[in-house]
């Protein structure tokens, strides 16, 4: 391995070899595989790309022509050089966002540490020894309650309010799904922050939904903001209430109490994703460690998702849903026409693993870990002038200059980072999510080439 100069974090850095045309195009290509490059996105010019990455204009022109050869990019004289039309991503903001590549330091893609999960096998040894010793069928009819008894009443322990009803679906993404088709009719006005999660953006733009963004400060969205949509006469607000993706904000109590007294003489729906669960700690919880919810002071007009998918594993799929009576009996209902009900199987694995000391005990530290990841990562980008906040979560929210130039330039350094424009609704600020959990080794090499993409000049 040889030591080559990175342009973006203004360091020497390991790398395979020198930075040449061919490793630029390979860059690029990965960056369009994953969808951060959709078809029809314009690229920097040849000078600024060469600048960004401390390269010569005619290295960046060769790795355009390697591009154009295989038929990835085309030029135009008053367009400039895009990307051309490919299979595979269309132009939804969930596929701009990388889902993992293969990247030395891949910090795009908003999961947990799989090293830090804790292993399924004792647990499942554990349940199916219960399941050897009692032999009963787990299901004996299609119509048998969606919910396995003793589940609820571990859920009903932790939640933050006294929910009308519950149901288990297949993670935080199929609850927001199955709430926004049962409660969202074409035209309706939701209230969503500004930014939030892309896969939100897309399922309320298939649902018809006009959209309309909340700007956030650190206690949440803005209250004035709130007040002044709700003369949109909205059916809905989605609201993330513990660290906020991608920004890390946490819905604290008094923001959250305020926000309830203003839709409580409407009839406005509060839709709320705990997708984080218990994986990270916030500073808005509970004496029982259960998360806030408006719950509190609207239970009538709550859905409340708390997914467990980051804390025990993305693979286990599962999450809670609670809400109205009548709402959560047409959720249950239409999924009777589809999947029918979320396995028991892994129903149990969950309660076996929410009721085990030992899992509690590596959730706790793995929730540690996360923290002094982002701290660490945040501390450093504060130290070099970056102004980050660090908040709860998995994530960080860095401004930089430009937001393609910062991907592909931190591509080029083998860091990986997902571009802020598929999480935005009306902010036009430049942004790139960096999933901190992830983050290990050398805080500050990584903090110098976040801090390089965060040079304003690079805008320009």
């Amino acid at each position: 391995m040889q030591k080559v100069f990175s342009a973006m974090s203004g360091r020497e850095v390991e790398r395979d070899g020198p930075w040449d045309a061919d490793g630029i195009a390979k860059a690029l290509g990965q960056l369009m595989s994953d969808g951060t490059l959709a078809s029809g996105d314009l690229l920097p010019p040849i000078r600024s790309m060469a600048s960004h990455l401390g390269v010569s204009s005619s290295t960046v022109a060769a790795a355009w022509a390697i591009m154009r050869r295989h038929r990835l990019i085309e030029t135009d004289r008053r367009r400039g050089t895009t990307v051309r039309p490919f299979a595979g991503h269309g132009r939804s903001r969930y596929w701009q966002v990388p889902t993992g590549g293969r990247l030395e330091v891949d910090l795009s893609t908003g999961t947990p540490d799989p090293e830090l999960l804790p292993p399924l096998g004792p647990v499942l040894a554990t349940v199916l020894a219960e399941l050897e010793a009692h032999p009963r069928p787990e299901i004996t009819s299609y119509l048998d309650p969606p919910v396995l008894s003793d589940l609820e009443v571990e859920l009903r322990r932790r939640w933050p309010y006294d929910a009308p009803a519950f149901t288990i679906v297949d993670g935080a993404n199929d609850g927001l799904d199955r709430v926004i088709a049962a409660t969202i009719k074409l035209g309706d006005v939701v209230l969503v922050e500004d930014p939030t999660y892309p896969l939100l953006l897309d399922q309320l733009d298939l649902a018809g939904a006009e959209i309309v963004g909340l700007p956030l400060d650190d206690h949440g969205p803005r209250l004035d903001a709130v007040g002044a949509a709700l003369d949109r006469d909205p059916a809905a607000i989605v609201l993330q209430t513990s660290a906020h993706n991608p920004t890390g904000i946490s819905l604290s109590p008094d923001r959250a109490e305020a926000i309830a007294q203003l839709l409580a003489p409407t009839d406005v729906l509060i839709i709320e994703d705990d997708h984080a669960g218990t994986a990270t700690t916030a500073s808005n919880t509970l004496s029982n460690g259960a998360p806030l919810s408006l719950g509190r002071w609207l239970p009538a007009r709550v859905y409340h998702i708390h997914s467990f998918s980051k804390t025990y594993g993305p693979d286990l799929r599962i999450a809670a849903l609670s809400g109205p009576v009548e709402g959560i009996d047409q959720i249950q209902r239409r999924r009777q026409l589809g999947p029918g009900w979320t396995s028991r199987l892994i129903q149990r694995t969950l309660l076996a693993m929410l009721t085990s000391d030992r899992v509690s005990e590596l959730v706790a530290k793995a929730t540690e870990i996360y923290a002094y990841r982002r701290e660490q990562l945040g501390k450093e980008l504060t130290e070099r002038g970056v102004p980050v906040y660090v908040g709860h979560g998995l994530n960080l929210w860095v401004p930089v200059g430009s937001e393609q130039l910062a991907t592909i330039g931190l591509a080029a350094a083998g860091i990986g980072v997902s571009p802020g424009e598929p999480f935005r609704v009306h902010d036009t600020s430049p942004h790139v999510r960096v999933t901190a959990a992830n983050a290990r080794g050398d805080f500050s090499v990584i903090a110098d080439a976040l801090a390089a993409a965060a040079d304003p000049r690079m805008g320009r």
